[in-house]
């Protein structure tokens, strides 16, 4: 049964994950201690290599978790554990905007912030849907 809700809201956090390689989450001057000069940086996942590994591990762990639909509770722990991912990827992002002299949230930073509220509407979903199957078991 992949036409639940749940589907829905994990494929827009896929989405908005894969979304994090194109669109900058901040962006600011960057001193270069070398010549002492300050160069404008939009800075995307795929500028610092452990948030871009943690991008996409949120993003296949999202359409992976999709699919997993025969075994709830193992579906509930994947979307679970990918929430954790996605709270530690939004701390590196702000960790990364320590290195800059000026920063400021673009556009790709509503992206990133919507992606643990998606996955927590979709834990949401699925154990509403285990409850539903654990009460129509009890009626049979």
């Amino acid at each position: 049964m992949i036409q639940r809700i749940q589907s829905i809201w994990l494929l827009l956090a896929a989405a908005f994950s894969a979304s994090g390689f194109g669109l900058s989450f901040f962006s600011g001057n960057q001193l270069d201690e070398a010549t002492n000069t300050k160069t404008w940086v939009e800075f995307t996942a795929s500028q610092h290599l452990f948030i871009l590994i943690l991008s996409v591990a949120i993003a296949v762990a999202s359409l992976v978790a999709i699919f997993m639909y025969k075994d709830r509770k193992r579906q509930m722990l994947v979307v679970f554990a990918t929430t954790i991912a996605a709270f530690l990827n939004i701390a590196l992002y702000y960790n990364a905007r320590s290195g800059f002299a000026e920063s400021k949230l673009d556009l790709g930073s509503l992206f990133t912030f919507a992606i643990p509220l998606f996955l927590l509407l979709a834990i949401r979903s699925i154990y509403n849907d285990e409850k539903l199957v654990k009460s129509a078991d009890r009626l049979r």
